[in-house]
């Protein structure tokens, strides 16, 4: 079954220019750190929460929390 599993490590602006430049290896500085919570998106829904790790040079998640479907209906009235 083929999933769409997306995780939000976040955000930085920039201008349109310099997003343009950006290229393979380009570095972009995000508003999060390692260690901070990040939120796990399966088909666009949120699933889990999680941490920021980085192993080898590479970032992963931690997942801490499978968000319950009550929670979930609470948190989708709010926006």
């Amino acid at each position: 079954i083929p999933l769409k599993l997306n995780v939000f490590l976040g955000k930085s602006r920039m201008s349109l220019k310099d997003a343009l430049k950006l290229a393979k290896g380009s570095i972009v500085e995000l508003d999060k750190i390692q260690g901070e919570a990040a939120d796990v998106y399966v088909n666009n829904k949120l699933f889990a929460r999680g941490e920021i790790v980085i192993v080898d040079e590479n970032f992963g998640i931690r997942i801490v929390k499978i968000v319950d479907p009550f929670e979930r209906e609470e948190l989708l009235k709010r926006i």
